[in-house]
């Protein structure tokens, strides 16, 4: 069997891509950042930086603290806003052979509901990947993804407002990541990705002052990639709908753990920073290792898992 021979494909809803290697919202920029540095056209999927309604500064520096087997950051979701998004940037990610998923956030969900409303129409993206890990300024500042209840009514709002799928973004801050996958599932969602970052914080022990101007922030990395591939094998046997796993993949063996256990697409986040053509190193990775077994379909590696 060659390479070429290898089934890549996969169904996201009803979103199909050429392969299950996505790149991670806020780890790639808009695309273009990595034009010189990545084929991007070999990816399954580009997911932008997160977009609000309107352009967002982020945060003070520092706001990225580098941990044992990770990061920290403390970006604040800064970004250029949609409607700059739509005019300015994705005309040119319209040129590429690839997937493009407009991440939204907002914090309220009349603000949910009206980003997805923007991206109506709009050709160039695929689907939508929605956020639920920011604070709910409804509700005392409460990460919308925390409340069952909550991530469903946002959910519902993106649902309804939008034409293209949608997939909700978990966070893994909560006591039981069943439940909220299941909720946004009855609320509609095609699909869920999973996790957002763990939350941590770092002193400085000269200054005793934090690490970060926002004193905590995001963990990502592989030290969370065992707590993010036990919630993604969790969510996959609560939810019928797709699962795409995210969290400390660094290589083809750790995207092949989370497909094994069920995740129809893994997100590459971190490891961007460490090597910028590492999705496409994990991508070759999958394919000679579906080679050399003589797996004809990724489709069948998908939730192989024995126990």
């Amino acid at each position: 069997m060659n390479l070429q021979q290898v089934d890549l494909g996969v169904r996201i809803g009803p979103l199909e891509l050429k392969n299950p290697i996505m790149v991670a919202s806020g780890t790639f920029g808009y695309g273009r950042e990595f034009e010189s540095l990545v084929d991007l056209d070999q990816l399954g999927a580009i997911v932008v930086k997160g977009l609000a309604l309107r352009p967002v500064p982020g945060n003070p520096p520092p706001r990225i603290v580098e941990t044992p087997c990770g990061m920290l950051n403390a970006i604040g979701l800064a970004n250029i806003g949609v409607k700059e998004f739509i005019e300015e940037r994705l005309p040119w990610l319209c040129s590429l052979d690839t997937e493009v998923i407009a991440n939204i956030y907002g914090h309220s969900i009349d603000e949910y509901g009206e980003l997805a409303n923007a991206f109506r129409g709009v050709e160039g993206v695929s689907a939508l990947e929605v956020n639920i890990s920011c604070p709910n300024v409804e509700c005392g500042g409460m990460a919308f993804g925390k409340d069952p209840d909550v991530s469903a009514r946002v959910t519902e709002k993106v649902v309804k407002a939008s034409d293209k799928p949608v997939i909700v973004k978990l966070t893994p801050n909560v006591t039981d990541i069943r439940v909220i996958a299941k909720a946004v599932e009855d609320a509609g969602a095609d699909a869920i990705s999973l996790i957002n970052t763990l939350t941590g914080m770092a002193v400085d022990i000269e200054t005793k002052s934090p690490r970060l101007a926002n004193v905590y922030g995001g963990l990502s990395g592989p030290a969370i990639r065992p707590v993010a591939l036990y919630q993604v094998w969790q969510a996959v046997n609560a939810v019928k709908i797709p699962v795409i796993g995210i969290g400390g993949i660094m290589n083809y063996s750790d995207a092949l753990e989370f497909i094994i256990a069920g995740a129809t697409a893994v997100q590459i986040g971190t490891a961007n920073f460490v090597n910028p053509g590492a999705s496409l190193d994990i991508l070759k990775g999958i394919k000679d290792y579906c080679m050399k077994r003589s797996i004809g379909r990724i489709r069948d590696l998908i939730g192989s898992l024995i126990t």
